[in-house]
């Protein structure tokens, strides 16, 4: 097995994919419209609920994404490890757009220009030996993409930029909450396709520490002051970072106050998904009256790895470089079908991940009942707290409503003492609030499965069946 160095340093040439380019630009009039459609249903409930005030009756009257296609490039193509196709890809979209919104109370709004950058990571699995050879694809971006939109102030709507900021963030949450990793956006081209096949498991466990940072007084690099006010009183910044990881849980760390050399050598674990997810740390400086930006420093997975696990940061301000540096270290651990480490030893904190619980529920057979009264969802509990349920069906037209399909996974991060005497993952089939049946599968069954892992049919009363996937992995430092 080639060592975790050799693995990320493999040297990999991107393509432009002309083939791609060109089929794109062909099917583009389709493509606006299914999007145009998804765009509608998607955003306008969360417009509804995440909204204030009158801005939460914002709907769209028109969406024609116009006539320029999203283009690809720099196409890489990897196998994966469950023998799939991994394809990594540039995608940009500069498009002159006409999307109209309106809204209670408020004028008239359009969206004329749409911009969106980011990488994309497609997985092609399971590969098939019956046309179209391949079971599912599924769509993600590696990373938050960038997204910009030119509003339209045709009715003179005197805020715009409260509507951009309220508007750009729900359509980043929408696109975070579906394709960024971990998060995948599924389309099967077999509908008979086995979701325990396509289902990409994540690589492992990053634990990263924030060492300590320098602020160099309050000057950027080219000397200008990012904020005045504090260089005029001498203000000593008291430092605190939050650090993201893709769409994984942000984590803060404490404050360090009265200090322009903060350390504060605290330690975090993230899931990881891909070895290309960027790590961002936002330096902030606490106040009273709220937090001030000092910036942001970004890396990578791999190029902190490929560093030796440890990297001094440089900081930026609003897009330029400052004096600041931040110092992070951090190595990597693999997820494996070994339960050896789930305990922890003398060395583990309460908060480090030591293996990870999946649970995947792909179907469900065999629910009687009228098809139009049905709203069939399953859920999935672990302990007195840890909570899950799938999308709720309904019996819409391409939907099976007595035997449906839900395709989704639920992840446990495993922490020290959950595993010995742990409560068993119990898996309940729903109508509506009301639970039809449901199954409990024993942690003490799960320990002593092949490989970590049952995935069957498990009766859950009523004769319905619900297909579902539990499986348990620790973890091991990757060499």
């Amino acid at each position: 097995m080639a060592s975790i160095i050799d693995t990320l340093s493999a040297t990999r040439s991107g393509e432009t994919p002309v083939f791609l380019n060109n089929l794109v630009g062909l099917l583009w009039p389709n493509i606006c419209v299914a999007a145009g459609k998804m765009i509608k249903e998607i955003a306008e409930p969360m417009f509804a609920t995440m909204l204030p005030g009158p801005l939460s009756s914002l709907h769209f009257t028109k969406i024609d994404l116009g006539t320029v296609p999203i283009r690809f490039d720099n196409v890489e193509v990897t196998k994966t490890e469950n023998g799939g196709i991994k394809l990594d890809l540039d995608v940009d979209w500069d498009g002159e757009c006409d999307i109209d919104l309106d809204a209670t109370m408020m004028p008239k709004l359009g969206v004329e220009h749409i911009k969106l950058r980011g990488r994309l990571s497609v997985l092609l699995c399971p590969l098939t030996d019956v046309i179209p050879l391949i079971g599912a694809a599924q769509v993600s971006f590696i990373n938050p993409p960038y997204l910009h939109l030119d509003f339209t102030d045709a009715g003179g709507f005197g805020d715009l930029a409260l509507v951009d900021r309220a508007v750009r963030k729900i359509a980043l949450q929408i696109i975070s909450g579906m394709a960024v990793l971990p998060n995948r956006f599924l389309v099967k081209l077999d509908p008979l396709n086995d979701y325990f096949q396509t289902y990409q498991h994540p690589h492992g466990v990053l634990r990263l520490t924030a060492e300590s940072a320098v602020i160099g007084g309050d000057k950027q690099a080219d000397g200008s002051s990012h904020n005045i006010f504090k260089r005029l009183t001498r203000d000593v910044p008291d430092c605190f970072v939050k650090v993201s990881l893709s769409a994984e849980p942000q984590w803060r760390t404490a404050t360090v106050k009265d200090n322009h050399s903060p350390a504060w050598n605290e330690t975090h674990d993230f899931i990881v998904s891909d070895h290309d997810q960027i790590i961002e740390a936002d330096i902030q400086d606490s106040d009273l009256a709220g937090s001030d930006d000092i910036g942001i420093a970004a890396t990578t997975v791999k190029k902190l790895l490929l560093a030796g696990g440890r990297q001094e940061l440089t900081v930026r301000h609003n897009e330029q470089e400052t004096a600041h540096k931040l110092t992070v270290s951090g190595k990597f651990l693999h997820f494996v079908a070994n339960a050896a480490g789930l305990n922890g030893d003398e060395t583990s904190s309460p908060t480090d991940i030591l293996g990870l619980l999946t649970v995947l529920v792909a179907s469900v057979r065999g629910i009687t009942g009228k098809r139009e009264d049905l709203q069939p969802s399953v859920k999935v509990t672990w302990g007195d707290k840890l909570v899950f349920r799938t999308a709720i069906k309904t019996d819409t037209p391409g939907t099976d409503i007595e035997n449906p399909a839900f395709d989704q996974a639920f992840r446990i991060p495993v922490t020290a003492g959950m595993i010995p005497g742990g409560a068993p993952v119990r898996i309940a089939l729903m109508d509506r609030e009301e639970e039809r049946g449901a199954v409990e599968v024993s942690l003490e069954e799960l320990l002593a499965a092949p490989d970590l892992a049952m995935q069957q049919d498990f009766d859950v009363g009523g004769g319905a069946k619900v297909r579902a996937g539990v499986y348990l992995r620790g973890t091991q430092v990757a060499e």
